[in-house]
C-alpha cells in the first residue's frame, strides 16, 4: 500500500463498508484521515469503522437527500467539515435490454448511483467553499464512457457522474476545490462477485466460462482489477499534490 499524507483530514467515503469504498477507506485512513463510514448497512458500516483507527460509521441512504443531509449534520457535529469526499456508493442493476428494462428499475438504479452522487456534492460543497479547501473524487465506471450491453441504467447513471463531476468542477476550482472522476473496468468486489455468481448459474458452468475468457482478453494485465488498485488512484486524488 502506498503511503499518502492526510493528516488532520476528515473525509466521508460513501459506500465505504465494502468494495471499493472500503479499499478508499484503508488508505486514507493509513494516511491520518479521520474517515466517516457512509453507507446503506449500518452493521456492516460499524464493522468496517471498527477497523479502522478514528473512523466512525453512519446509515445513510444517498438516494433519500433527507438522509444525506442528516448524515452529514452528524458527521460534522461528531467528526469536523469534511474536508474529502469519495463517492463510491453504487448497483449495477439487471441485466436486460432497453426494450425489457423496467422502468421502476431504471429510475432505482439512476437514484442510487446518479442522484445519490449529486445528494452528497451538494451537501458537502458549501463549507469547502466557505474553507477555500476540499478535494472530491466521484467514482463513475467505463460503462459510463462506452455503454455497457444490457445495462441502460448503469451506463447512463455513470456517464451522468461523469458530466456532473466536470460541470462541478469547473464551479469551485476557484475555491481550491477539486474535482475529479475515476472510471474503473471491472473490479474484483464483492457487488461483482454476487453478479458473477448469479450469471453462472444463469448461463451454465461451459458459457460462463468462455465469457469470462472474452471479458479478460479485453485487459491487458490479464485480470480484472482489485479494489486496491482503484483505491490508490483516488488516494492520489484525494492529497495535496493532486492540486
Amino acid at each position: 500500500m502506498n503511503s499518502y499524507d492526510f493528516a488532520g483530514r476528515i473525509a466521508v467515503v460513501t459506500g465505504g463498508a465494502q468494495g471499493i469504498g472500503g479499499a478508499v477507506a484503508d488508505v486514507l485512513s493509513a494516511g491520518g484521515a479521520s474517515v466517516a463510514i457512509w453507507d446503506l448497512d449500518m452493521s456492516l458500516a460499524q464493522e468496517k469503522a471498527a477497523t479502522l483507527k478514528g473512523a466512525q460509521a453512519f446509515a445513510v441512504d444517498v438516494a433519500d437527500f433527507d438522509s444525506v443531509s442528516k448524515a452529514h449534520e452528524a458527521t460534522v457535529a461528531a467528526m469536523g467539515p469534511v474536508d474529502i469526499l469519495v463517492n463510491s456508493a453504487g448497483i449495477a442493476g439487471m441485466n436486460a435490454t432497453v426494450a425489457d428494462y423496467p422502468v421502476a428499475e431504471f429510475a432505482k438504479i439512476c437514484a442510487i448511483n446518479l442522484l445519490g452522487t449529486f445528494h452528497v456534492n451538494k451537501v458537502v460543497v458549501p463549507s469547502m467553499r466557505e474553507r477555500k479547501y476540499g478535494r472530491i473524487v466521484n467514482i463513475a465506471s467505463v460503462a459510463g464512457k462506452e455503454g455497457n450491453p444490457n445495462a441502460p441504467a448503469y451506463s447512463a447513471a455513470k456517464a451522468g457522474v461523469i458530466g456532473l463531476t466536470k460541470s462541478v468542477a469547473q464551479e469551485v476550482g476557484r475555491d481550491g476545490i477539486t474535482l475529479n472522476v475515476v472510471s474503473p473496468g471491472a473490479t474484483n468486489t464483492e457487488l461483482r462477485r454476487a453478479r458473477e455468481a448469479a450469471l453462472r448459474e444463469q448461463m451454465g458452468d461451459e458459457k460462463y466460462a468462455r465469457r469470462e475468457q472474452k471479458v479478460l482478453r479485453m485487459y491487458p494485465m490479464g485480470r480484472v482489477g482489485e479494489p486496491a488498485d482503484i483505491a490508490s488512484a483516488v488516494a492520489f486524488l484525494c492529497g495535496p499534490e493532486a492540486s
